[in-house]
């Protein structure tokens, strides 16, 4: 699988989730999505948050898009 740069160390699930944070989705939107615990989300985020070096879901989705794993969409409708 290719990865972007700055995401070598998540694993396969972390790099999913991390898709669907920073597609807006809360830990129980994630968990609804995956079939997993909310408690299971917390602690694949954990990863998703400390393997980059970003303290927040905020900067989470920051990184994604500038490592080219999300697009995210400014603006209006």
């Amino acid at each position: 699988m290719c990865v972007p740069a700055g995401q070598e160390g998540l694993t396969p699930r972390e790099l999913g989730m991390w898709r669907l944070l920073a597609g807006g989705l809360d830990n129980a939107g994630i968990a609804g999505e995956l079939d997993i615990s909310v408690s299971t989300v917390k602690n694949h985020l954990t990863g998703v948050f400390g393997k980059p070096g970003v303290r927040d879901r905020a900067q989470a989705v920051i990184a994604a898009s500038e490592s080219g794993l999300v697009a995210v969409k400014v603006g209006g409708a």
